[in-house]
Parts: structure tokens; sequence; C-alpha cells
């Protein structure tokens, strides 16, 4: 049984805070590229701790840090497999897939895994041998504010995440996802 297919919306408005960036915002027209590689971050981000609330008692803060540090490489490859397309040049106040997945990569992630990564190793290294990796995390002074900030990098990848999917056609793979969904602002 074929799937009837509905026409794409050709525009929409996008607006990400990204921490210690600001706001990028902008029209996104996207291209069939885009929409694909759009699909393919989606997967991605719906599916890892990204786009999870973690509880002070759920997680690892180490598989959080090294879920997002992943995330480089895998964006990096999708920008490389679908190239130029996925970055056409427009004017001013148009984004597109490369411009918001650059900008979420240097504006939010790299910032956080500058900052705490090596502030987790540095911790890590106290652990006494044999001691419970879980409980020596848990009781980190700095475990809540590194928490804190994981945070608010969710926020902005959720808000990336429910971009992509609008713009890729998916459904919501993201029930738990509270963060508005862009603005359908063209017809099509």
């Amino acid at each position: 049984m074929r799937r009837a297919r509905t026409a794409k919306p050709k525009q929409f408005t996008v607006k990400l805070a990204v921490p210690l960036f600001g706001e990028v915002s902008g029209v996104w027209e996207p291209v069939d590229a885009e929409r694909r590689a759009a699909w393919e971050l989606y997967v991605e981000l719906a599916t890892r701790i990204s786009v999870v609330d973690l509880a002070p008692d759920e997680g690892l803060l180490r598989e959080a840090l090294s879920s997002l540090y992943s995330l480089f490489g895998i964006t990096r490859g999708i920008l490389r497999s679908y190239g130029p397309d996925v970055a056409p040049r427009r004017g001013p106040g148009y984004v597109s897939f490369g411009i918001l997945a650059v900008t979420v990569l240097n504006g939010a992630l790299r910032p956080l895994l500058a900052t705490w990564h090596p502030r987790l190793v540095a911790y890590e290294a106290t652990r006494r041998e044999g001691a419970d990796p879980v409980a020596h995390e848990r009781q980190w002074a700095q475990a809540a504010s590194l928490r804190s900030e994981l945070d608010a990098v969710r926020r902005s990848l959720t808000q990336l995440a429910n971009a992509l999917a609008e713009v890729a056609g998916a459904g919501d793979l993201m029930p738990h996802a509270t963060v508005t969904e862009p603005q359908n602002t063209g017809g099509g």
C-alpha cells in the first residue's frame, strides 16, 4: 500500500537559543538535500541522551558528554556526505541546514565540552580503585552545575531536532520534547 504524498512546505521560520552564542534565527527554504540531511541528524538527536531531560539521579555525566561529543563526527559526516547543497548561499535573514548544524556544534556543544570534559576527567582521576564509578560521579561537587549546562544544551538540541523533523516531514519521535516547533511560513 502506497502512502499518499502531501505537499511539503517550502519555507520555515527557525529560531534556536544557543547557550554562550545567543540566538540564531531566520527563514529556511530547504532543498531536497537539506531535507534528507535533516532526517539523518534528526534520527541521531532523537535517539540519544542529547534531548532527554536527566534527573539528578539518572544517567552518567560521562555518558552524556560522550554522546554529545559523538555528534561532532556524525554531523561532519552528514555535511561531507551532502556537500555544499546543505549550505546554499542565501541573503541575510536566511538559514540552512549547514548554518544551523555548525552553529549548534560551535555555539552549544564545543563550549560545553571544552569546559566540562577536562573537569570531569580530573575528577574521575580521583576515584579510588574499586570504588563505584556511579556513586563517585554523584558525589562530585560540580555535578549539579554540569547537569544545568547539559539541560541548556538539551534545550537547544531539542529546538534543532524539532526544526529538523519539521523540514524532513517526519512525525514526532520525541514525545517528551516540550520546546516549541518551528512555524511553517510558506505555501506549498
